[in-house]
């Protein structure tokens, strides 16, 4: 579909278009803006662009896909599974969910094949059994719900922090003091709409990290770090990492990854352990997941066990 601006000069694109096509909304609109579905004068377009008298705009609207995700038959590394849950050792580099750019090969779609469909249908069609989430690149613990009855409980758990949730980091820096404890708000970047930033009260919500400094790597100047998270917000670790001075280590939206002097062609944010009270029996349950290679530097380095 082409469209050649005859009038409305200096309007936004995204609102042009939302105007002149009745089957698209803006926020669908400015979808098709990202994933560079929509062109003006036959170069990728921005949402904010002013369009001008005699601009040619290329529409092309993709092939409807499925809503629902669908199984897929992808290996998991189940740590404890029953009839109400199933805890996981997620891989750095896998999607926890179908969302725009990752429509399949995600947790979700192996979860569907593992457990044959019997997951919580709260978190809707595209996260069913999904109570909380790990970035793509994060590693480490994550519990699933097969239930609405389970997957209630830990959501409660969750909201009440009674859930421990222990991360193992790895920082270009050393965070000073040695340990402490990080209590900001955190919300959107006010530009970079991709970030997370520590914004002043009363925006964003609160977010709290107990971090603990384990070893220190004096060659490339970088610390293995313990995170207790007491919240759940976007991004937490890396915020608060970065807002201490010491940005994750290979993180490729808080810092610059090539200029780091540790390098491990990851992430560093390992989801170690994880302990929550069981849905149905009460029974405190514990899990670990095993560290990652890529930290066998800073463990060699350690002075006294894990915690």
């Amino acid at each position: 579909m082409e469209i050649r601006v005859d009038s409305d000069a200096g309007t936004r694109l995204d609102a042009f278009l939302a105007s002149r096509i009745a089957e698209l909304s803006r926020s669908r609109v400015q979808e098709l803006i990202r994933e560079h579905f929509i062109l003006r004068n036959g170069e990728p377009a921005k949402p904010r662009d002013a369009v001008a008298l005699g601009d040619l705009l290329s529409i092309a609207i993709p092939e409807a896909v499925p809503d629902q995700a669908l199984p897929q038959e992808i290996p998991l590394s189940i740590l404890f599974e029953d009839e109400h849950l199933v805890v996981l050792d997620k891989e750095s580099g896998i999607v926890v969910h179908p969302a725009a750019g990752n429509p399949d090969g995600t947790l979700v779609n192996a979860l569907l094949h593992h457990c044959k469909g019997q997951l919580s249908g709260i978190g809707g069609v595209e996260r069913p059994g999904i109570v909380h989430r790990l970035d793509k690149d994060t590693s480490g613990c994550l519990v699933v719900a097969k239930t609405d009855a389970a997957h209630q409980s830990l959501s409660e758990q969750f909201a009440g922090r009674t859930m421990e949730k222990l991360y193992l980091a790895v920082a270009q820096g050393v965070p000073k003091p040695d340990r402490g404890t990080v209590f900001t708000h955190i919300g959107r970047h006010p530009v970079n709409r991709q970030k997370m930033a520590v914004v002043n009260p009363p925006g964003g919500k609160t977010a709290i990290t107990d971090y603990e400094v384990l070893a220190i790597d004096r060659a490339s100047g970088s610390a293995l770090v313990l995170c207790h998270l007491h919240t759940g917000r976007t991004h937490q670790i890396r915020v608060h990492l970065l807002h201490l001075g010491c940005p994750l280590v290979g993180d490729p939206i808080y810092a610059k990854p090539e200029r780091q002097a540790a390098r491990t062609g990851r992430l560093m944010l390992h989801a170690w352990r994880l302990a929550f009270d069981h849905p149905a029996t009460g029974e405190r349950m514990k899990f670990e997941a095993p560290v990652p290679p890529e930290y066998t530097p800073w463990l060699h380095m350690l002075e006294r066990p894990l915690p």
